[in-house]
């Protein structure tokens, strides 16, 4: 996540990265609430889940370690289905409407990046030209909190979209699926959570992530298709400015 920045610019980076995770974190879990208590459910709503204070869901362990270890979670949104009134639909509704909910934000933050910021200027100033002024402080930190709002939001949504258990995905799946061929899979709602821990530990302990082979290249897609811009160029950017005065 930090590459090889100085410690400055590392504290520079928490700076404008943290609020993209806590943003992105807290609208996803906000959009089960939503979600759940729109099809029937009001369980989220009444243990007051139904709210954009990122306080409310956060996991201390699962914040710090996202930070540390590249990877972690938020407190998970208690669904009731059996109170939904279409249980199939709201099951498969509420669980795709946190990773929507990370994809719409994704294409805000991606439409503002094409809209307001002479990206294409910068680049070819930055990197061809030695005479270049960087833009004010300002701007600068506005830029990097939307690229990495945009890049955090997508990573967010595509790695909940897998369908591994407990991921919102498998739910989607298995909601779409018939009983009889949910029934054959209902094993992974057993061992999923251990096979998603080891992958993540094996990326760990070998430096070659299986989930960033799979979610690296529609994350760069998903930036592409909402800014403009190629990921690599944004974040050439962003360490440009992160060795900038704040």
């Amino acid at each position: 996540m930090f590459g090889n920045l100085d410690f400055a610019s590392i504290l520079k980076q928490l700076l404008v990265l943290t609020p993209g995770i806590l943003f992105g974190l807290t609208i996803h879990e906000f959009a089960h609430a939503w979600m759940a208590n729109k099809m029937g459910d009001p369980t989220a709503r009444l243990a007051g889940r139904l709210t954009l204070n990122p306080l409310v869901h956060l996991d201390p362990v699962g914040t710090i370690l996202l930070f540390i270890a590249h990877f972690g979670w938020a407190k998970p949104v208690p669904i009731n289905a059996a109170n939904f009134r279409e249980p199939r639909k709201g099951i498969i509704l509420t669980s795709a409407a946190g990773a929507g909910a990370n994809i719409i934000c994704a294409l805000i933050f991606g439409i503002i990046i094409r809209m307001a910021f002479p990206v294409n200027e910068w680049a070819q100033q930055a990197f061809f030209s030695s005479s270049w002024v960087m833009p004010s402080m300002a701007i600068r930190i506005i830029f990097m909190l939307l690229v990495y709002g945009m890049f955090f939001n997508l990573i967010l949504a595509v790695f909940n979209l897998l369908p591994i258990p407990p991921l919102d995905g498998a739910h989607i799946l298995f909601g779409m699926l018939p009983a009889d061929k949910a029934a054959k899979f209902s094993w992974l709602y057993r061992y999923g959570p251990m096979i998603l821990i080891g992958l993540i530990v094996i990326g760990m302990m070998t430096g070659v992530s299986v989930f960033a082979y799979i979610i690296i290249p529609p994350v760069s897609l998903g930036s592409y298709i909402f800014s403009g811009f190629n990921i690599n160029i944004l974040f050439a950017l962003v360490n440009i400015f992160l060795g900038g005065t704040f």
